[in-house]
Parts: C-alpha cells; structure tokens; sequence
C-alpha cells in the first residue's frame, strides 16, 4: 500500500478564475498545507487540460504535493502527474489502474459500501466518500450520510476522505469517524486567504482529531 498523506485534500475549481488568478490561488493553498491536489477541469478540451496540467505540476512539484489529475488518465500520464481520480462515471479503477501502471496513484469515489470494496478490490489507493452537504461544485450531488461513511472507513484499509460541501465551521460533523482527511473545493479555493483558509482547516481538523 503506498505511503499517503490525504489528510487536506484539495481539489481544484478554475471556473471563476483567470488563469494567473487560479495559478495564484492553487500555490496559496499548498502554502497552507494541502497535502494532496487534484485538478478538476470537466469541460476544457485534452489539449488545454494538459497544458493548464503542466502549469499546475510545476507548482506542486515545489512543494513536494502529489498532483491528482481528475477522470482523465491520458492526461495524467501525459503531464507526469502521480496520479488520477475517477468518478463513478468515469473510467472503471481496474481499467485506470491497468493504464496507470502499478507505481502511480489511483483514487475513486465511493458512495456505498459494495462500491468502496470493489474499488479497493481494483486497485484504488484511496476513496473519496460523499458528499457530506450539498455543494456548488457539481451540478449532481447525492448526499452520502455519516453512519455510510463511518461503515466504509470500516470495510477497506484504504484512506478514506469526505467529501462535499465540508468547511472549517462543519467538519466537526465527521468527529468519531476514523476518515483519513477531509477533501474540499470552495473552502480553499474560494476564500480570500486560500493560505490562510487551508492552515485554518488543517488546525481545526487537528483540533478534532480528524487528522
């Protein structure tokens, strides 16, 4: 099993941003602690994800951070990102894992037990659990409940990590459930201290024995 440090996970939204203003907001991020970065760019064409891939590699490459290239495996290998994250719509883990090779990283959602076992049972190196709440990020949410979450912690030895609308003012909602870090969007991305809004997150989650 690698050695994974999903503890902030945070996952990027570039749609309110020019592209300076993104870059900007990603590095103040990974200044704060963000341990893990996924790109998640659903609607640019491969030739743009991959070049906006590059750019943000550049700068978790600095801060030693896994860049996680979301649903798209041919761009994660293009870029030489460390790994890829599929959807449950997106390509099955044992085909993401086949083309990823074994060395690479591979995460999937889970919204229920069976799905988190068969996951780990392809190869997925860490879940994605949610969402919690509601959020603003996708146009399809499909609340997942605490009591599902707690039961897939239980049913895999993968990290574990809710998602989905969590902030510092509600994660203290996961307290007593053994996840491996919390994933978020809008906390980070869009606060107007992304640095400071991801220390703040990460204190509180230590505060909570959270992480």
């Amino acid at each position: 099993m690698k050695q994974l440090d999903t503890s902030l996970y945070f996952i990027t939204d570039s749609t309110p941003y020019e592209e300076t203003e993104f870059l900007r907001r990603v590095e103040l991020g990974l200044k704060g602690g963000a341990t893990l970065l996924q790109l998640r760019e659903k609607a640019r064409t491969t030739r743009a994800y991959m070049e906006l891939a590059e750019k943000v590699h550049a700068i978790t490459r600095r801060f030693g951070v896994p860049l996680i290239v979301d649903d798209r495996a041919d761009v994660a290998l293009a870029v030489g990102a460390e790994g890829v994250h599929v959807g449950l719509d997106d390509m099955p883990v044992a085909q993401a894992r086949r083309l990823m090779g074994p060395d690479k990283i591979v995460g999937a959602t889970a919204k229920t037990v069976e799905r988190a076992k068969e996951a780990y049972e392809h190869g997925a190196d860490y879940l994605g659990v949610g969402a919690i709440y509601p959020t603003t990020t996708k146009v399809k949410t499909v609340l997942t409940s605490t009591d599902t979450l707690r039961d897939i912690c239980a049913a895999v030895p993968i990290p574990v990590n809710a998602i989905g609308g969590l902030n510092e003012g509600n994660i203290d909602v996961l307290c007593g459930i053994p996840v491996a870090g919390i994933c978020v969007v809008s906390a980070i991305m869009k606060a107007p201290d992304p640095c400071l809004a991801a220390q703040r997150l990460k204190e509180k989650a230590k505060t909570l024995g959270l992480i």
